[in-house]
């Protein structure tokens, strides 16, 4: 997009959101949420963002019917529907500990009891907005590492309306880098979803199939000695969360720093897997997680020069 076109267009894309935001924001919670689910499976399945879930989908349940995998499907629009109407009401859901409720609470007492930084993972299921229910009810201080979306009027909208009044957002990439590592020598805690493809990434499998996945968490990790804590998030019906925490990740400490990286890579991948595998039409399958299967050139075709 040239940059006279997104001072044109990056204003109005703004203005939708703040304007859906505003209208949800009129509803109650409960309503909100289901106004949203019931939008998005009716204008999900109209998008291409639709063939690229069903393609991941068919690809990591291969052993699925075509009537299991369209439940999947409905199921994720509807889940990323509601997430869209929750999302002004996020400081009221998240108040209510019946709205979200806290499962593991021993690891997490345990944890701050050590008085240590941690760093927390986990992956887009179900709202994942509500990962601030841990720092808010821990006691923990804790920055949030995000990608920030391309249009920055959007990013400082969603700025502003960011649910933890102590958490900081820290965007990725290597000012953010910087930034996450003066956090931890603070002596704050930092959050990161990690299912997402990252082409400057390491290879891991997911599902089964290499999937290139951030490092920075286990880096960090490793180099201050920060224990690595996946939370997983639920939606248990409507705008009802669980978020649980689970131990920390166990990683055998080779003295390569390199394998060991890539070892707590992978462990953070497989328990991803399984929480996917679980609830399936809670997790995010529209993104290209994978990378796209090569192009297959015809057996007489002749090389292309470079």
């Amino acid at each position: 997009m040239s940059r006279l076109l997104a001072r044109v267009v990056q204003p109005l894309e703004a203005a939708v959101v703040l304007g859906f935001y505003s209208l949800f924001g009129l509803l109650p919670p409960a309503a909100s949420s289901a106004v949203g689910g019931w939008l998005l499976r009716r204008v999900g399945p109209l998008l291409r963002a639709h063939r690229v879930a069903r393609s991941n989908l068919e690809r990591a349940f291969p052993d699925k019917t075509a009537g299991e995998i369209a439940g999947i499907l409905d199921g994720m629009w509807d889940n990323l529907g509601r997430n869209i109407g929750e999302f002004p009401h996020l400081r009221t859901l998240l108040a209510n500990p019946d709205a979200v409720e806290v499962a593991g609470t021993e690891v997490i007492q345990a944890l701050h009891d050590a008085g240590k930084s941690v760093m927390f993972i986990g992956a887009h299921l179900a709202n994942w907005e509500i990962a601030p229910a841990i720092a808010l009810r821990s006691g923990f201080t804790a920055d949030y590492i995000y990608r920030a979306p391309n249009n920055p009027w959007v990013d400082r909208l969603m700025a502003r309306r960011r649910v933890d009044p102590e958490g900081r957002l820290i965007p990725k990439g290597a000012e953010g880098g910087r930034r996450a590592m003066a956090a931890i020598k603070a002596g704050r805690s930092l959050g990161i979803l990690i299912d997402q493809k990252m082409n400057e990434g390491i290879e891991a499998r997911f599902f089964g199939r290499p999937a290139m996945t951030t490092p920075a968490f286990a880096q960090l990790a490793m180099r201050f000695g920060l224990p690595v804590v996946p939370i997983r998030f639920e939606r248990l019906g409507g705008p009802r969360f669980r978020v649980t925490v689970d131990p920390p990740l166990e990683v055998a400490s080779t003295g390569d720093r390199t394998a060991d990286v890539a070892a707590m890579v992978q462990a953070a991948n497989d328990h991803i897997e399984a929480w996917v595998r679980d609830r399936p039409e809670q997790w995010f399958w529209v993104h290209r997680r994978w990378r796209e299967k090569p192009a297959v050139s015809a057996p007489d075709a002749a090389p292309v020069s470079s």
